[in-house]
């Protein structure tokens, strides 16, 4: 292994200090064990001030290098070296590439030329990334010279970071390179699009679909890059199917992602958090829905479906018609129990609707006349307690209290059904979400045993309602659903099942496919939906059978589902999935 291990590994991605997607969270999740394997391990993302102000603190550039960000500066690109404010602090580089964009067309010249790179009708969304990519490849063809003598390893990540290794093929460069798709940009855009991907997979022309659909430039770079690189890699078996069809090539080695686990909070710490972040979401949950019909709180559990805005890719289709079905369940079998189901799924908004606005105020003005008698409330309590009276609102409550509390009462009673969107959304009628909601018959009416929410914000804590952060409003759930079409891996499951919130995931879905064989019995903690070369009808019936089921098991088959959940999680951590980065890294130094 000695012999194979490079001494230098410099890892690229766009999302380096730069927040956009999953390659982020797989870039700082593992980076603390990559910068312990590696003596000399350094990250490389694009620089941007107000990211770099928040993300990066500069520190002093190692020795022998001073020429070479010297000599990058005179070439109109200006590199900033630094600590990556992150678990583990990785040293990071952050080149400003802005200089440089007047020069895009001589890259694209080059491109075109020695890989047949169609850049032709591209937008600053693709040339941004090619103009930093090629930055990236001056500064490494600088490093290069001054570490003759070391072996040297590029990976680099997606196509926007991948024209690196492209580029440093033009200049004979002999740093081995090792470039990973998550996800192809023609697959993505095909399943979104509602084209049956899998089942038509062979019969695609993947150029003439990827010029038809706009994605010329970058399915011909991805095509470059799998096939130029020293090591070709995907996430998962899905993604090498469709990338050796797409792209040309087999994947060498897959790199599976994981997560540090040791930043998860244990069992015994989740089942607090859960009570916790629980009331709060039941707070929301009242002030929601009681103005309007009330159930009960103690019978009703919280299912959620996280993600972003990709309608089928992320199987909110499914999800939908599943949940009517389970809706029509419960009220055949007038059941005590209610599922709240949340829908975090970020769009653009203009704000939290009035009424949602006025019932909270209401609220928490109920609460706070309540918390403000409490002490003499208590006292009249145990006075009927020891006393050994009969309980009764005379007893309990004073006269001028009880008018106060029915006037507030009369003041939060609303008429109608709870809106299905907390948010004012542009030509809600016709979001997809909303529209299939009504279709199958939820919509929030007294009746309902299932009760949407369609909530568009980030979870970062402050958003104006419950205020709780991603993984906080995860924890005070109950089952979360992820029944994806497309899925390369899928982050979401996996942090749910982190934080003891079993979860759905599919076998469409690089993660169900890994975990898939690995959790089974009467309380998995995670559940794999069959969707491959299944009908839809089948899988509505399989997810809406899971719901079910886990709506109506006992509290104790619940927490087995959670400590299960919690178990099984621990299957990915990093500790274990970082061997596969470096076997990859090996590879490449092996490669002549």
């Amino acid at each position: 292994m000695t012999e194979t291990k490079p001494d230098l590994v410099f890892e690229s991605s766009w999302e380096v200090c730069n927040k956009v997607g999953g390659i982020h969270t797989v870039i700082t999740s593992k980076a603390p064990l990559m910068d312990e394997n590696y003596k000399r391990y350094f990250l490389i993302g694009p620089y941007f001030d107000e990211k770099a102000k928040r993300d990066f603190s500069a520190s002093k550039i190692p020795d022998g290098w001073g020429d070479v960000f010297k000599k990058l500066e005179e070439k109109g690109i200006k590199a900033y070296f630094g600590k990556w404010e992150i678990k583990g602090e990785p040293k990071v580089i952050l080149i400003d590439y802005k200089n440089l964009i007047d020069k895009r067309n001589e890259m694209k010249k080059k491109l075109w030329e020695n890989f047949k790179i169609d850049t032709l009708f591209s937008k600053m969304e693709f040339d941004e990334p090619m103009v930093w990519s090629y930055c990236v490849s001056e500064l490494l063809s600088l490093i290069e010279q001054k570490e003759k003598n070391n072996k040297i390893v590029g990976h680099f990540h997606e196509w926007m970071a991948g024209l690196t290794s492209l580029f440093l093929k033009i200049k004979k460069s002999n740093i081995k390179t090792v470039f990973t798709t998550h996800a192809t940009m023609l697959g993505r855009t095909l399943a979104g699009s509602g084209f049956d991907l899998y089942n038509n997979l062979q019969n695609i022309d993947p150029e003439k679909e990827a010029r038809q659909r706009g994605l010329i430039e970058k399915f011909t770079t991805e095509k470059a890059c799998a096939n130029e690189s020293d090591v070709f890699t995907t996430i998962s078996e899905i993604t090498k199917k469709e990338a050796k069809h797409f792209l040309g090539k087999d994947a060498d080695i897959l790199l599976p992602n994981g997560l540090d686990m040791e930043r998860f909070p244990t069992m015994e710490e989740n089942s607090i958090k859960h009570i916790t972040c629980r009331k709060i979401l039941r707070e929301f949950i009242s002030y929601y829905f009681f103005p309007y019909n009330t159930f009960q709180l103690d019978h009703n559990l919280i299912y959620y479906f996280l993600g972003r805005n990709e309608f089928k890719n992320k199987g909110a289709d499914i999800t939908i018609k599943a949940l009517g079905k389970l809706n029509d369940q419960l009220k055949k079998d007038k059941s005590k129990r209610t599922v709240t189901f949340f829908f975090w799924i970020p769009l653009e908004n203009k704000g939290i609707k009035s009424e949602i606005r006025e019932n909270k105020d209401y609220y928490y003005h109920i609460k706070r006349n309540v918390e403000t008698n409490s002490e003499d409330i208590l006292k009249r309590i145990i006075y009927d307690f020891v006393s050994q009276r009969d309980f009764g609102n005379e007893s309990l409550f004073t006269k001028d209290f009880l008018m106060g509390i029915k006037k507030d009462i009369i003041a939060f009673k609303r008429k109608g059904n709870p809106p299905l969107c907390t948010h004012i959304i542009e030509n809600e009628d016709n979001n997809e979400i909303i529209k299939l909601l009504r279709e199958v018959g939820l919509d929030n009416k007294e009746d309902d045993k299932v009760k949407v929410i369609l909530n568009p914000v980030y979870l970062n804590g402050n958003d104006g309602l419950f205020d709780l952060e991603y993984y906080d409003a995860m924890a005070g759930c109950h089952l979360g659903l992820f029944p994806s079409y497309y899925e390369p891996w899928g982050y979401t499951p996996l942090e749910s099942i982190s934080m003891s919130v079993p979860a759905v995931t599919s076998d469409l879905a690089g993660f169900g496919k890994f975990i898939e064989d690995k959790a089974s019995g009467k309380t998995p903690g995670i559940y794999v939906l069959k969707r491959e070369k299944k009908e839809e009808k089948d899988m509505i019936m399989e997810l809406f059978k899971i719901m079910y089921k886990y709506a109506i098991i006992s509290h104790p088959e619940r927490v087995d589902n959670k400590m299960n959940a919690k178990k099984v999680s621990m299957l990915a951590d990093w500790n274990e999935m970082v061997k596969y980065y470096f076997a990859a890294h090996a590879l490449a130094v092996k490669k002549r």
